[in-house]
C-alpha cells in the first residue's frame, strides 16, 4: 500500500493548535497571542484547575453558549495541569513580554504628557528593545507603535508553539475553540509541526491529486502509529464532486456562513473559506465541491469566523493568492494579515480601499469597511466588489451601514451591484468578549456593552440596498449552520432580535420588488 496511488478522504480535518489552543489571528500574531496567552489563556487553565466540574457544567449548559469554560472532562484535569505547568515554563518569556507590554503603557500614560519621548526609550522594559516606537498622534496622545516584521523575527514569535491534529469529522460538536484547549486522543494524529510545514501542503493536494502513503509518511515524518492511522484516512477514490467546475457562464455558489465560490471556467474566487468536509451530511456544499484550483481567496477582516486557519491550511498549494485588507502597521488591536499568514507559507497580496486584483476574465476590488470592531482602531478589514462574467457582486460580510453615503460613493466609483451579500449580527457580542486580553486598563460592563462585534439591523441594511441600488440582497453571515457550532457558538430562535431584524429586512426588500433571501446550507445563482 505505501506506492498505491490514494486520495484524502473527504472527511479528514485538521485542528491548528499554538500551545495546544485552537489557532485564530490573535493567537497567531506574536504580540496579540503573547497577550492572549498571558491574559487570558493561562488565567483560563488556572480557573479550570480550580474549579473543573463548574467549566464542564457551563460549556453544557446551553444559556452559557460561547462563554469562556474549559470543556474537558474532570478526570483528565492533571492532564490540563501538565500543559499550564509547561507553558509557565517553556513561554516564559513570551508571558514576560506581555506583562512589558502592560508596562510600557502604563510608562506612556504616566510619562507622555506632550513633551519629548525620547527619555522613556530606557525606562521601556527590556523585552520591548528595539521593537516599538513611541509616538504621540495629532491630538496629543501618545502611543506605542509595534515594529511588527521585527517581532516575528525576535524570540516571541516561536514556531515551536505550533502543532497540528488531524482527525476525522464526526459530526459531533467540537468544544469551543476560545476556551478548550486540545489534548491528545488515541483516534487523532499529533503532529509536532509548524503549519508551514510542507508536508501539509502534500497531504492536503492528495484531495484532487492522488499521492502514496510512503510519499506523504516522508513528507509528514510520521512513525509506525501515525502512519497506520493515516492509512485510515486515504482512499482510493477521489471524492470530488463532478460538478466543481463549469463550462459556460458564471455561477455563485454558498458555502455557508460568509464563504461564496464565485466561478466561470476561466477562474474561481472564494470569500472567507470556512468550509465543511463533511460530504455525508448532503445538505451543504463542502471541501469536495471546490474548484481543483482558487485565484484568489479574498479575506475580509481578522476574526475567527472569517479567516479560518483550518480552511486555509486545506487549501494551501491550491490557491493563486490570498487577497487581504491592509493593517495600521503597529497598532496592538490591529495585527497584519499578511505577515500573518505569509508566515504560514501563503501567497499574500494586501490591499487598501479601491485597489484592484485581477484574476482571469474579472477583478475583485477592495471597498471600505465601517463598524463590527468595537470601535477600535482596526483598519485591517475590507469588503469587496467582484466583476465576473459580466456580473458585479458586493461582498459586504459584517460591514455596518451606519454611514450611508459611504455605499453613494462607492456606487460612483463603481456602479450598481447585481447581488450584495451583507451580514446581519447586529446585537452581536460585547467588546471584552473578544479583545478583553489586549486592553491593558480595565473598562465598565456597561461601556463593554455599548460596543459590540455586530454587523448591520434592518434600517441600515436598508440603507446599504438604497445606495448601492443592488438588484438582488442575500443575508449570510449569522453563524446558524449546526457544524458552525465549535466556531460560533451562537444560538437563534424566530424570537431572537436578529432573526426579526432580517424579517424586516426582507420585507423592505419585497416592498420594493427586490429579490432577497436570508441564507443557509446551500444555494446557487447561474447565468
Amino acid at each position: 500500500m505505501a506506492d498505491q496511488p490514494l486520495f484524502l478522504r473527504s472527511k479528514v480535518i485538521v485542528e491548528p493548535l499554538i500551545d495546544k489552543f485552537f489557532a485564530w489571528p490573535y493567537t497567531m500574531a506574536p504580540v496579540q497571542s503573547a497577550m492572549n496567552l498571558a491574559f487570558l489563556q493561562v488565567p483560563l487553565l488556572e480557573s479550570y484547575l480550580q474549579s473543573p466540574q463548574v467549566h464542564v457544567a457551563a460549556s453544557n449548559n446551553p444559556e452559557l453558549r460561547g462563554g469562556y469554560f474549559i470543556n474537558i472532562a474532570e478526570e483528565r484535569a492533571d492532564e490540563v495541569r501538565d500543559l499550564l505547568a509547561a507553558i509557565k515554563h517553556d513561554r516564559a518569556h513570551i508571558l514576560r513580554f506581555a506583562e512589558a507590554v502592560v508596562a510600557g503603557q502604563e510608562l506612556l500614560r504616566a510619562n507622555a504628557t506632550g513633551f519629548d519621548l525620547t527619555p522613556l526609550y530606557p525606562k521601556l522594559p527590556p523585552e520591548l528593545g528595539g521593537l516599538v516606537e513611541l509616538a504621540y498622534d495629532t491630538d496629543n496622545q501618545a502611543q506605542m507603535r509595534f515594529m511588527e516584521p521585527l517581532v516575528y523575527k525576535s524570540e516571541v514569535y516561536q514556531e515551536s508553539r505550533q502543532s497540528v491534529q488531524l482527525s476525522f469529522e464526526t459530526g459531533i460538536e467540537r468544544p469551543f475553540v476560545l476556551s478548550t484547549p486540545r489534548l491528545s486522543s488515541p483516534d487523532v494524529i499529533e503532529l509536532d509541526i509548524p503549519f508551514r510545514h510542507d508536508g501539509l501542503q502534500e497531504l492536503f493536494k492528495a484531495r484532487v491529486r492522488p499521492s502514496t502513503l510512503g510519499h506523504l509518511r516522508e513528507a509528514l515524518g510520521l512513525d509506525d502509529a501515525q502512519a497506520s492511522r493515516l492509512s485510515g484516512m486515504l482512499s482510493e477514490q477521489p471524492s470530488l464532486a463532478e460538478d466543481r467546475h463549469i463550462e459556460g457562464g458564471g455561477r455563485i455558489r454558498y458555502f455557508g456562513h460568509a464563504c461564496l465560490v464565485l466561478q466561470t471556467p476561466q477562474a474561481a474566487v472564494v470569500t472567507d473559506p470556512f468550509i465543511s468536509a463533511d460530504s455525508s451530511a448532503g445538505d451543504r456544499y463542502t471541501l469536495d465541491d471546490l474548484p481543483d484550483f482558487i485565484d484568489l481567496v479574498v479575506i475580509t477582516h481578522g476574526h475567527q469566523d472569517h479567516i479560518v486557519l483550518e480552511t486555509l491550511l486545506q487549501l494551501r498549494g491550491r490557491v493563486g493568492a490570498i487577497v487581504v485588507p491592509r493593517s495600521s502597521r503597529g497598532n496592538l488591536a490591529d495585527p497584519s494579515m499578511a505577515l500573518m499568514l505569509k508566515n504560514q507559507g501563503f501567497p499574500v497580496i494586501e490591499v487598501d480601499d479601491f485597489d484592484e486584483v485581477e484574476f482571469p476574465g474579472g477583478k475583485v476590488t477592495a471597498t471600505p469597511f465601517l463598524g463590527e470592531h468595537c470601535d477600535l482602531d482596526i483598519r485591517a478589514k475590507s469588503t469587496y466588489w467582484v466583476e465576473l462574467a459580466g456580473k458585479k457582486v458586493f461582498v459586504g460580510a459584517d460591514s455596518s451601514g451606519i454611514d450611508p453615503m459611504l455605499y453613494r460613493y462607492i456606487k460612483q466609483h463603481l456602479g450598481t451591484a447585481d447581488y450584495a451579500f451583507l451580514g446581519m449580527e447586529c446585537d452581536g457580542a460585547p467588546l471584552t468578549w473578544l479583545y478583553q486580553a489586549l486592553l491593558t486598563i480595565p473598562i465598565t460592563k456597561k461601556m463593554s456593552n455599548s460596543r459590540k462585534l455586530s454587523g448591520s439591523n434592518a434600517e441600515q441594511a436598508g440603507a446599504i440596498m438604497t445606495e448601492l441600488e443592488a438588484k438582488e440582497a442575500y443575508v449570510y453571515a449569522m453563524g446558524e449552520e449546526p457544524w458552525l457550532g465549535h466556531v460560533m457558538a451562537t444560538t437563534y430562535t424566530e424570537d431572537t432580535y436578529q432573526i426579526k431584524q432580517i424579517n424586516e429586512f426582507l420585507t423592505w426588500c419585497k416592498d420594493r420588488d427586490i429579490k432577497a433571501g436570508h441564507l443557509y446550507g446551500q444555494q446557487e445563482w447561474r447565468w
